[in-house]
């Protein structure tokens, strides 16, 4: 019973004027990356391999500085800095195999420091960490949208495939300082590993259209 009151006490006192006046601790930025190198001297890859990582280009730059509120201008170039690097199917074509698409969304296989050295296994998309994208699947994220008969609510349309095709390659292209990783044009994903996961919410026979 007790164990209630303290609960009550401190929900009490989090909602106080006073509570809600306290200011948290600035941190230096320096702090905050000599923090982030320290936790990969176990890492083994070598450092030419995540050092890169901790670099950030300009859209992440201005992505942070604006706490992911960038102004219009910031917006402009964003788009146009980040569309210019999409590099489209020599085909034409923006849908593969669902099934293959299936097998990547569940993989998060990749960047992590368990997975090296890779062993030339392919790269996944973890898009059930995000996303909903199969009934039969029950376990996925909330961050992003939930993708259920995502083709089928547009009719299956190419111009669809292709819009799909560009977000999963660089969704900073479509939805500047996105939350998305940019899988293509970070190299985490390939071109046909990109079609095969937009055949997964484009195909009129994947279980997400069903």
């Amino acid at each position: 019973m007790r164990s209630i009151y303290l609960i009550a006490a401190l929900l009490s006192a989090s909602f106080s004027p006073a509570f809600a006046q306290q200011q948290p601790t600035p941190v230096e930025p320096a702090r905050v990356d000599a923090l982030l190198k320290s936790a990969f001297p176990a890492f083994p890859a070598p450092p030419d391999v995540w050092q890169p990582r901790l670099a950030q280009d300009e859209t992440m730059r201005v992505c942070t500085a604006s706490g992911n509120r960038p102004t219009k201008a910031d917006v402009d170039a964003i788009q146009a800095r980040e569309r210019a690097r999409i590099q489209y199917p020599p085909d034409g074509n923006f849908v593969g195999d669902w099934k293959r698409g299936e097998t990547l969304a569940q993989s998060g296989f990749g960047l992590r420091f368990t997975d090296y050295p890779v062993n030339n296994r392919p790269n996944g998309g973890n898009c059930y960490g995000c996303h909903q994208i199969s009934k039969e699947e029950v376990s996925y994220g909330t961050i992003g949208p939930s993708l259920r008969a995502y083709g089928k609510a547009r009719n299956f349309s190419a111009a669809d495939a292709k819009a799909a095709y560009e977000k999963i390659y660089d969704p900073h292209a479509v939805y500047p300082c996105s939350l998305m990783p940019r899988f293509g044009a970070n190299g985490i994903l390939t071109i046909e590993q990109i079609k095969d996961a937009v055949a997964l919410l484009m195909s009129p026979d994947s279980p997400v259209n069903k």
